[in-house]
């Protein structure tokens, strides 16, 4: 075991670079991309921490991923494109790819952070994949990084068939409420309760006849999602009719 608790010897990458489908040249890149700053800080650590390469893996994940959308849905227009991509490349996607990588279990932490529950914060999560896919980026090129992310999301990429429906809940929630009301849905923050690492946000929203719901999220645009799926509900259940008309031109 490495200090603090992490495992850091060649067995133990091994088994991370087998999960990403991806086996480092240059193994001090890898072990960079686990080093949070936090780790690298504490105890005047001489070591190099994760920042730089979140910044190019962040940029390089964009355009692998736009790259890919772009080739798989051929008749999707930009704006679906947009939005297929912000959902795919969101903290909470990236969060979630790490805990299946089982990435989490890897990162270099200092004591503090460790404590305060860093290991399992999607912010730190998130970051630390786009620095391991910077990472890869820096080691095998643009091949290895598209290699790298069609096997990461290779159960993520929307269907063909429901490519043209993919859409966030706030998006289609003011889609219809535009249609149905000509006005745009009302979010505020209720409450938000618990330590500053583990937040949890309570969002409601309301419509303009009249009806209000709410919803928690560990951050105010996970609540924000949550609350407008219930609302899209509400909607298509209790204006089932008039969203089944065809719009009218101008509409």
């Amino acid at each position: 075991m490495g200090e603090h608790g992490v495992s850091s010897d060649g067995a133990e990458l091994h088994e991370l670079q087998k999960a990403i489908h991806y086996h480092f040249n240059e193994v001090k890149l890898l072990q960079t991309a686990l080093t949070h700053s936090s780790f690298a800080n504490e105890g005047g650590l001489q070591l190099e921490n994760n920042e730089r390469l979140e910044f190019l893996g962040d940029a390089a994940l964009e355009l692998a991923v736009s790259t890919e959308l772009y080739t798989r849905y051929p008749r999707i227009r930009e704006g679906e494109l947009t939005r297929m991509r912000a959902r795919l490349v969101s903290q909470p996607s990236l969060a979630d790819l790490a805990l299946e990588c089982g990435l989490h279990t890897h990162i270099r932490l200092g004591r503090g952070e460790e404590n305060q529950g860093g290991r399992i914060r999607p912010s730190l999560l998130s970051d630390a994949m786009e620095a391991l896919l910077g990472a890869i980026y820096l080691d095998g090129g643009l091949t290895a990084l598209y290699e790298t992310i069609a096997h990461l999301f290779r159960n993520r990429w929307p269907a063909p068939g429901d490519a043209e429906q993919v859409k966030d809940n706030k998006s289609m929630l003011q889609e219809q409420l535009q249609r149905l009301f000509k006005e745009r849905p009302v979010y505020n923050l209720v409450e938000s309760t618990g330590p500053e690492h583990a937040k949890v946000f309570t969002v409601r929203v309301r419509l303009a006849d009249g009806a209000s719901f709410t919803c928690q999220g560990p951050s105010m645009k996970r609540a924000e999602q949550a609350v407008a799926g219930e609302a899209l509900d509400y909607l298509e259940e209790r204006y089932r009719e008039e969203l089944a008309r065809p719009e009218e031109p101008g509409e």
